[in-house]
Parts: structure tokens; C-alpha cells; sequence
């Protein structure tokens, strides 16, 4: 019976989560499977892995295939790396504790650059969002500065006609006052 590695699809439409087994090659994809290794969600970013590297490596030595996928998130989290030095321990290249020191500074390193990539992502994200307050206070400031000459230009325009108003209403109490005038010349 061949094994593989390779991931079994979970989640729902759109929004895809995987589990990383150990199967036999002849199974569904999203049938039966020996042993769960690890979960790998491509959703987050980075993507979030979670892998149990013992297992994945006792795998390995059992002569699992992994697919191409699987392959690069093992490879990502250390996995084929701890199966080569096992590979140079057993044929006496290397001794058991220069393998695991080899393995803790490789991780390490690269632990370091999963934190960076994090860090720049989340400035990149707070810079963005910066920008998009500082284009939205703009646009604010154009808003009000417009309603503030509206209401001005609203005012102007209405200043002559209260005037015109004002004229009107002097020119109605005159009239009644002539037509006293003009009745009492009449009578």
C-alpha cells in the first residue's frame, strides 16, 4: 500500500480549510485517511499552519509520498528538513544533538521572518488605514467649507429680497394713508 501526504478540503464554499493526512493513495480526496498530521487554513495572512512534525517525519522515514502541496508546508514548517538530518544521523554524518541544534537555529531564523512579515503587514494595514482617515478628513473639510458658502450664498440672496420685502410693506402702509388723503380732498 503507497501512502501520501496531502490535504483533505473542510470548510464551507469560498472560505476553503485543510487538513494535511496521511492517506492511502487510492483514497478519495476527502475520504478515508490514516493519521491527521496537521490543519493548513490559506484564509489568514500568512496562512496559518499547524503541524505535528514528529508525525509528519515518522512518515517520511515510512517512505509517504507528499504531494506538491504538502510538500511545500512541510518544507515551510521544518518537517523535510528534520527527515534529511535524521536521514545524516542514521548514516553517521552527523551526530543526534548537531542535528537538533541545525533544526532549533533554522527555525528560529525562520520564525524570525514569519514575525517580520506579520509586522510588516499589520504597518502596511495601519499605514492604509491612516490614509484612508486623513482622505476622508478632506473630504469632511470640502463637505462643510461647501455647505458653509451655500448657506452664505442662501444669505445674500436673501438680503434684497427682504429689502424688496421691507419696500413693499412701506410702500402698503403709505397707500393706505394717500387713499385717507385723496378721500378726505374728495369730500
Amino acid at each position: 500500500m503507497s501512502v501520501k501526504i496531502r490535504l483533505q478540503r473542510h470548510g464551507k464554499k469560498g472560505k476553503p480549510f485543510y487538513w494535511v493526512v496521511a492517506a492511502d493513495a487510492r483514497s478519495k480526496r476527502d475520504g478515508k485517511f490514516l493519521e491527521k498530521i496537521g490543519t493548513y487554513n490559506p484564509n489568514t495572512n500568512p496562512a496559518t499552519i499547524d503541524l505535528n512534525i514528529d508525525s509528519a517525519v515518522q512518515w517520511l522515514h515510512n517512505g509517504a509520498q507528499p504531494t506538491d502541496t504538502a510538500r511545500a508546508i512541510l518544507s515551510y514548517k521544518g518537517a523535510l528538513l528534520k527527515h534529511h538530518l535524521d536521514g545524516g544521523v542514521r548514516k553517521g554524518a552527523l551526530t543526534q544533538e548537531q542535528a537538533d541544534e541545525k533544526l532549533t537555529k533554522w527555525l528560529d531564523e525562520k520564525a524570525g521572518k514569519v514575525d517580520a512579515k506579520k509586522d510588516g503587514l499589520s504597518t502596511t494595514k495601519a499605514d492604509a488605514k491612516a490614509k484612508a482617515i486623513e482622505a476622508e478628513k478632506k473630504v469632511n473639510e470640502s463637505r462643510i467649507a461647501a455647505a458653509k458658502q451655500a448657506e452664505a450664498d442662501a444669505a445674500k440672496a436673501a438680503e434684497p429680497a427682504v429689502e424688496e420685502e421691507v419696500a413693499e410693506v412701506e410702500s402698503t402702509e403709505e397707500t393706505p394713508a394717500a387713499e385717507e388723503n385723496n378721500e378726505e380732498t374728495q369730500a
